[in-house]
């Protein structure tokens, strides 16, 4: 992470990560501030999702098939817009042409993973999605290391124990509160669903990254919002046409729907600069902090037990996301040519993720 002049912080102190030491002053930078910001503004998006979900539910309206289609379709119109003006390699039929059944890949992991999470508040409990939830980053940092070729530092293996400990103070608080919602009528199952959806975010996660990283940013929200809409509404027509012709629509209903399917739509949209800035397991991280925006505006519209350790659980993430931002991943490169006199493979294995060239062969849905 570069640390220019004007952007630095903190005093001459130094911090040691593994073999490294790094000044205080290059680490900490008004990017790492807005990596922050951005990350909680995420965490809000989030936020006003589950608010509008709840509002739903207490209306007796369960279509989460639904509300998942509405953003996706907002995704369609808007970015497909823009890809089929393109020309050359971005003209939409020449992406389509070359790379339809990767994007078809990435979108059925985004909308099975979104499904998935939502069934199994049918199955299980609260306090066991909030935990297995967090399967996601062990996975995402696996399939990073691997694919994306993205080497960790100490720092960051230690900032990830941190926001773990943050989570476990928030599920502790939700027990204390006794706010253990959900079902227990098929606990095996709602618990495997949960790590099903863990492992597909997961995925389309990591296709993220590298699709904004490498490719463009309009491109992978077109394509997620051609294949989101199309696997979603099958599924819509599928499991939901019952459900949606129950309701009994209003301007309160309406309203709801409306504000799922904006801060959906601004939370897909804005993601990927965030993951450009930074990485996929970091703004992950950010999203541990979703779950306590939520708990904050519960207080106050549905009149949830404040506990004191839902603070300390804020800070504790908010600790370890900035010490995951603080130093720069790495990227490993693919091997020099034995015949390059210049430098040897063993001078360039690593180089930081922003000055890594990408030209090695990704394998796997990744290699978009």
């Amino acid at each position: 992470m570069e640390g220019q002049p004007e952007e630095r912080l903190c005093g001459k102190c130094r911090v040691g990560c593994g073999l490294h030491s790094y000044n205080l002053r290059d680490v900490c930078t008004w990017h790492l501030v807005k990596t922050v910001i951005m990350g909680q503004v995420l965490s809000l998006l989030i936020c006003g999702t589950a608010v509008s979900c709840a509002y739903l539910a207490h209306s007796r309206v369960e279509t989460p098939m639904l509300q998942s289609f509405l953003n996706y379709a907002l995704l369609l119109l808007t970015y497909m817009t823009i890809l089929i003006t393109g020309k050359g390699e971005r003209n939409i039929m020449q992406i389509l042409k070359t790379k339809w059944w990767k994007y078809l890949v990435m979108g059925l992991a985004d909308v099975e993973a979104n499904y998935a999470v939502v069934k199994a508040y049918q199955f299980t409990t609260l306090t066991s999605i909030q935990l297995l939830d967090c399967f996601v980053i062990p996975v995402l940092m696996l399939l990073s290391w691997f694919i994306l070729k993205t080497r960790y530092r100490l720092l960051h293996f230690v900032a990830v124990v941190v926001c773990l400990l943050g989570v476990g103070a928030m599920v502790g608080a939700d027990i204390l509160a006794e706010r253990d919602q959900g079902s227990t009528s098929d606990v095996v199952l709602g618990d495997g669903l949960v790590l099903l959806s863990a492992v597909l975010y997961a995925v389309s996660n990591t296709c993220q990254e590298y699709t904004v990283k490498n490719l463009s940013r309009i491109e992978f929200l077109g394509m997620m919002g051609l294949f989101g809409t199309v696997i979603s509404g099958i599924q819509l027509a599928v499991l939901e046409t019952h459900a949606v012709a129950a309701i009994k629509w209003d301007l309160h209903i309406v309203m709801l729907f409306a504000v799922y399917a904006l801060c959906m739509y601004a939370l897909y949209s804005f993601m990927p600069v965030v993951v450009k800035m930074t990485s996929a397991t970091a703004v992950n991280l950010s999203l541990l902090t979703a779950d306590l925006f939520s708990l904050f505006c519960g207080f106050f519209l549905f009149h949830y037990t404040f506990s004191a350790l839902y603070i300390v659980s804020f800070v504790v993430i908010t600790v370890g996301f900035v010490l995951f931002n603080a130093v720069p991943t790495y990227t490993a490169l693919p091997e020099d040519d034995p015949t390059d006199p210049v430098e040897s493979s063993s001078d360039r294995l690593l180089e930081p993720d922003g000055d890594a060239p990408r030209n090695e062969t990704l394998t796997a849905v990744a290699a978009l």
